[in-house]
């Protein structure tokens, strides 16, 4: 998992992948330098919202699992045995917002790496944040 560039996507992220255009093609640009990964914890988040919010709006179940299934290609998920060792530093960080973010952090604080998020409770925590309307700022030469 080392590349020149990364970020670590946030569930929030993985979700507007699912369902929206702009951020699907960010992760679609070709640029093999680039590594976008996720904790596992999130795909499994993201994958329990999918069905509501695919319902909410009124969109195909089917198709929405599919988007979300591609998103494997995209964004390498980091499993909880490779960042753990990072849970205590990262709930520290995390643990007045929302501790349930910790996996977020701990990735991040393992590869070095900002987070990509639309979630408030990421910011100030002492980590590079991206929003989506940002993001590819970060990405320019």
């Amino acid at each position: 998992m080392s590349a020149k560039r990364g970020l670590v996507l946030d569930a929030n992220i993985l979700v507007r992948a699912v369902f929206g255009k702009k951020v699907r093609r960010i992760l679609e640009s070709p640029n093999e330098d680039v590594l976008f990964c996720s904790p596992d914890h999130c795909f499994r988040e993201a994958h329990r919202n999918i069905p509501v919010i695919a319902e909410r709006r009124g969109l195909d179940l089917d198709v929405a699992f599919s988007n979300f299934e591609s998103l494997t290609l995209l964004i390498e998920s980091v499993d909880v045995s490779a960042y753990s060792a990072f849970r205590e530093p990262a709930r520290q960080r995390i643990a007045r917002r929302d501790p349930d973010d910790w996996p977020v952090v701990a990735v991040a604080l393992m590869l070095q790496l900002p987070i990509w998020t639309e979630d408030l409770d990421f910011f100030g925590i002492g980590l590079a944040t991206w929003v989506s309307d940002r993001v590819e700022i970060y990405f320019r030469p």
